[in-house]
């Protein structure tokens, strides 16, 4: 069986000039469109790929096909779109939208029917290069509306939502005078915005001063908690309303978190979600949410992020030890997993040849833990390892 993702280079005649042309090859015309199929980390890398590409002008096409949609529908509609490029004026332009056009209806008259997910074509030329991309794909949730666009820049946002946004957990860590949202998706902690408010300490007077000055602070902490409520609200509810948030964590320095989290603060709808647990964390922004979700692996033990934290914490166990458990180096790692003595593969996001380890994986029974420098210890792990290792079932020998 043809692999099922891969690159093809080979150089194309243009007139005089000749030009590396890269295609992202499916071999669907040999092999049965299942081929296409994508899972949400090979999804990642063709995302990532893409977003490198940008063009002077209108000629990246981007064009989604959501299930039950004819086939023959798509293929009139782009050979529309090729007779109408012919208006073009300048030729560089109208050269690259119709390579581009006819890429895409080669591909789709060979498909008979959209399937399951429904189908996303990319194609595009850098011209200033000549070179020329064109992927094919199903994802891995389905398409929900038909798009058709060339523009300055591959729309990939559609894909993105998948990927990125997918049982999303809203993070907010809040203390008298300041505090932190932010988001954890997939294996990224995103910062969303920190907040900071002037709030005096105590009154030392004593008597009806004393207490006069106390309800001003406690009103002024008053509507600091309603800000942050406010701004959670703002953040979180239209990824609840979308079907993408699936709870909240609140955490924070002593008695600041029960205080926010029992009073009339968030919206209701954000209250039922809100994780039981409460906790404890001394700092602000991305350090606070990060340490946050460290204590809280065993409430958010289903998330990559917290995966791939407790992933490198045992690879680090096992080289403490020096127990003979682990495996790096590209040929260690890739002679372990053609002996099926590979558990998990830890893989960091930062290769440019993830896929070809993801492959290797697939193959030999390994699971694979993918990690990104934005973790704690994952730009070592890229720097120290070469962002490849394994944790082994077995001593290798």
């Amino acid at each position: 069986m043809a692999s099922l993702f891969k690159i093809v280079s080979f150089i194309r005649s243009q007139g005089n000039q000749w030009s590396r042309c890269w295609v992202w090859a499916f071999s669907y015309s040999e092999e049965k469109i299942e081929a296409l199929r994508v899972d949400k980390q090979r999804l990642r890398e063709i995302i990532k790929e893409l977003k490198k590409w940008k063009a002077p002008a209108t000629v990246l096409l981007s064009l989604y096909v959501p299930p039950g949609r004819p086939v023959s529908d798509v293929v009139n509609l782009l050979r529309q779109e090729l007779s109408i490029s012919d208006n073009i004026k300048l030729k560089r332009t109208k050269n690259a939208v119709q390579r581009a056009l006819a890429s895409a209806i080669d591909r789709f008259s060979k498909v008979t029917k959209i399937p399951d997910n429904g189908l996303v074509y990319f194609a595009g030329e850098d011209v200033e290069t000549g070179d020329f991309i064109s992927v094919m794909l199903i994802p891995p949730e389905e398409v929900r509306l038909f798009f058709y666009r060339t523009d300055k820049y591959f729309h990939t946002e559609f894909l993105e939502e998948m990927v990125y946004e997918h049982n999303v957990i809203g993070l907010i860590i809040v203390e008298r005078d300041a505090a932190t949202l932010g988001l954890l998706k997939g294996n990224r902690l995103v910062v969303l915005e920190e907040m900071e408010e002037y709030i005096p300490g105590k009154h030392e007077k004593g008597g009806q001063s004393q207490r006069r000055y106390d309800r001003i602070i406690e009103q002024m902490v008053e509507d600091f908690y309603k800000k942050v409520g406010e701004h959670a609200n703002r953040a979180f509810l239209p990824l609840l309303e979308q079907g993408k948030l699936k709870a909240v964590l609140v955490g924070g320095p002593a008695y600041s978190k029960y205080d926010f989290v029992q009073g009339d603060y968030l919206d209701y709808r954000l209250k039922k979600i809100l994780i039981n647990q409460l906790i404890d964390v001394s700092y602000q922004g991305e350090a606070g949410l990060r340490e946050m979700v460290m204590k809280a692996q065993d409430v958010l033990k289903e998330q990559e992020y917290v995966e791939g934290l407790q992933v490198i914490e045992e690879f680090k166990l096992h080289l403490a030890k020096d127990d003979g458990m682990v495996v790096y180096g590209e040929d260690e790692v890739n002679n372990a997993l053609e002996m099926g003595a590979v558990k998990v593969l830890v893989v960091s996001e930062e290769r440019g040849d993830v896929e070809t380890w993801l492959e290797k994986a697939k193959n030999y029974g390994a699971k694979v833990v993918v990690v990104n420098n934005d973790m704690p210890e994952g730009e070592w792990f890229y720097k120290t390892f070469n962002g490849v290792a394994g944790i082994l079932r077995y001593k290798a020998g």
